[in-house]
């Protein structure tokens, strides 16, 4: 079956109202729950397969969360799904007003490749508390992760309600040729650019999660090995392939070397002496990938590790310091275990710096004042972040999860994820027993007597 018979095989199926009911959308988020533990080990191999991940990491990183999301949609969503009351002007007094969340429709769910269960079964099942019909479109570059995505929906669900959809770039460009009701994108900025693009010939609403340079501040107040110790967990998390991974750190200049030394102290108890042969870390997910990350590397600025391995593709947690913006490392966002220090003098100095900036997805700040943490939150554009931590806000349901100008737009995440995949309708409820006739024409002695009224 091709691309548009699938999508008009499911409008049909979304018409026949089949996926509204509450009960059929929390039976369906059941029945995902229970396959995905049923395969858990299966994932896991899969994960290990594209990305090199070790099974505490897959779990707790990928499939717990994707459970974790299940769970809550499982107990939110009838509330979600029901009908709220909302203020009535005195004006409207002899009525009522409701507003009431409904799905989109057809919705395609394009998902990136690294984080590959995660960044596609979470929307999925955001899509499906929500009411959706779905295409899921898994990334070609984690072809392991793909199989068992597929090996679970198709188990699952018919593909008139929910379908996989393989391949690679022809797919992707037929998929975007379609008119869907609306998308969900994961993944670079250059790609999500064409998925706009294409997504306003249809006019159809999309949810773009992208990424960018996310900074890491630490300031003169910071307890640096607290901060050491976070920073290089978060960076080095799946080998630094994180949407809002640190890109980068900018510290006081006055704990600059303090900060580096622990820094690659904690490189050594988190990873070993020798990373590239600690099973626990992970791998570059592909040659070209990897190629990008080493040329990103200058030698003569690496004060920790830069040691590769292109048979296994693994680069080691890589320090640089003395980075200048103009270095190549600073020219993109990195997505690999490489980690630019800069420095600043004031916090002046740094809102003018990120002010001209592109909008970062994550932004984190080492601080024990207050004062310079709510100033820097309140100053600086960006998605989401932490104080104190690196990484942490996207494993919270209550929050939403999203960017802003460069780094995407629109959020999901429990609550967030069901208003992503809904259109919330308004609707004024009118009696019949009595009518204003003041509405009606002519309007003559009424307009008299409102300016008479409003005028005294």
């Amino acid at each position: 079956m091709n691309i548009e018979q699938l999508l008009e095989k499911q409008r049909k199926y979304f018409r026949s109202g089949e996926t509204l009911p509450v009960n059929f959308r929390i039976k369906n988020l059941i029945k995902l729950y229970k396959c995905i533990r049923k395969y858990e080990d299966d994932i896991n191999i899969a994960l290990e397969k594209d990305l090199g991940k070790c099974q505490f990491e897959a779990f707790t990183c990928e499939t717990g969360l994707v459970l974790m999301e299940l769970n809550y949609m499982i107990r939110h969503t009838p509330a979600y799904a029901s009908k709220h009351r909302i203020y009535t002007p005195i004006g409207q007094c002899i009525g009522s007003g409701y507003k009431k969340s409904v799905p989109y429709g057809n919705v395609l769910v394009m998902s990136p490749w690294n984080y590959p269960f995660l960044l596609t079964m979470e929307p999925v099942s955001d899509a499906i508390a929500a009411g959706n019909t779905i295409i899921v479109k898994p990334s070609a570059y984690a072809p392991a992760t793909g199989d068992i995505i597929e090996k679970i929906i198709k188990e699952c669900f018919n593909e008139e309600y929910i379908a996989v959809v393989r391949g690679g770039r022809a797919e992707n460009a037929e998929l975007l040729k379609q008119k869907f009701d609306m998308i969900f994108f994961t993944g670079s900025q250059a790609v999500g650019k064409e998925v706009l693009r294409c997504a306003a010939e249809h006019i159809t609403p999309v949810v773009l999660e992208l990424g960018g340079k996310s900074p890491c501040v630490v300031d003169s107040t910071a307890r640096i090995k607290t901060a050491a110790r976070r920073i290089v967990y978060g960076k080095f998390l799946n080998c630094g392939q994180t949407c809002v991974v640190p890109d980068y750190v900018i510290c006081h200049t006055s704990v600059k070397d303090k900060l580096v030394e622990e820094i690659c102290n904690q490189i050594k108890v988190q990873f070993g002496e020798n990373p590239l042969e600690n099973p626990e870390y992970g791998r570059i997910i592909n040659e070209k990938h990897f190629n990008r990350v080493c040329n990103l590397i200058d030698k003569n600025k690496v004060v920790f590790g830069g040691q590769t391995n292109s048979e296994k593709l693994k680069i080691a947690p890589t320090v640089m310091d003395n980075v200048t913006w103009d270095d190549a490392v600073m020219q993109e966002e990195i997505f690999g275990p490489v980690l630019p220090i800069l420095t600043f003098d004031s916090y002046d100095e740094l809102y003018e710096l990120f002010a001209n900036k592109p909008k970062p997805l994550g932004f984190y700040i080492f601080s024990e004042d207050r004062k310079s943490v709510n100033m820097t939150i309140e100053r600086c554009a960006f998605g989401g972040g932490c104080v104190n931590d690196t990484i942490m806000q996207i494993a919270i349901n209550s929050f939403g999860f999203g960017g802003v100008g460069e780094s995407g737009m629109g959020s999901y995440h429990g609550k967030a994820g069901f208003n992503a995949f809904s259109h919330e309708k308004s609707i004024h409820k009118k009696v019949t027993w009595f009518d204003f006739p003041v509405r009606y024409s002519p309007h003559n002695k009424v307009f008299k007597f409102l300016s008479h009224l409003y005028l005294r």
